[in-house]
């Protein structure tokens, strides 16, 4: 099966609608490689119709102005690239698609695919929460910027029940951005007061 990937860039307050001017300033090569290794991961690109305009707006003519971003753009020109939106699209992009049917299920059939060896989700918020919603996504590789954007639209909507994440990987970078990987979990078992207050410093026993 296919592993599902949600790649975002993140504020210390969990804003996940990047604010250029927070945003940009973090952008290290160190990021630039976090960046590549999510790209690296997956053959087809999940989007969201906001994302994939911004995308589709930008790359395409980075990727002809022959500049040192244009191997990276002609990487997102190639892999298949499949389209979140309820309205019909014409795309003019190389490898677009349309979603069909039902999110949920469409995204179901992508990762039991046997030709799709990754899916990756870039940026793609309502995207995202709707999978998370689902239990289909694998991997949430955040960049936590340190920066408290105080506005913007945030990874974890409100909702009935917690998602409870294990971490299989962090990094600190010089920017003080940390890479951070999480993979949905059980939650751990049920405790209290009880239970915590032998653990504070003081009432440790032996």
């Amino acid at each position: 099966m296919a592993k599902l990937i949600s790649s975002l860039f993140i504020s210390a307050d969990g804003v996940a609608e990047i604010d250029p001017d927070w945003h940009f300033p973090y952008f290290d090569a160190n990021m630039g490689r976090a960046v590549t290794e999510d790209y690296e991961t997956s053959d087809v690109l999940l989007i969201g119709r906001e994302t994939y305009d911004s995308f589709a707006g930008a790359w395409p003519g980075r990727e002809a102005a022959g500049g040192e971003d244009a191997p990276f753009a002609k990487q997102l020109g190639d892999v298949r690239k499949v389209v979140v939106s309820r309205q019909p699209q014409e795309f003019a992009w190389r490898n677009s698609e349309l979603i069909e049917g039902d999110l949920v299920d469409a995204v179901t059939a992508l990762k039991v695919d046997s030709a799709v060896r990754g899916i990756l989700i870039p940026g793609s918020l309502s995207v995202v929460q709707q999978l998370l919603a689902a239990g289909l996504i694998d991997e949430l590789r955040l960049l936590v910027h340190p920066v408290a954007a105080r506005k913007g639209r945030r990874l974890f909507d409100e909702g009935d029940a917690p998602y409870h994440l294990r971490v299989t990987s962090t990094e600190v970078f010089p920017t003080g951005v940390i890479r951070v990987i999480y993979a949905p979990t059980e939650p751990p078992a049920e405790a209290g007061y009880d239970e915590a207050k032998g653990k504070i410093s003081g009432d440790e026993t032996e």
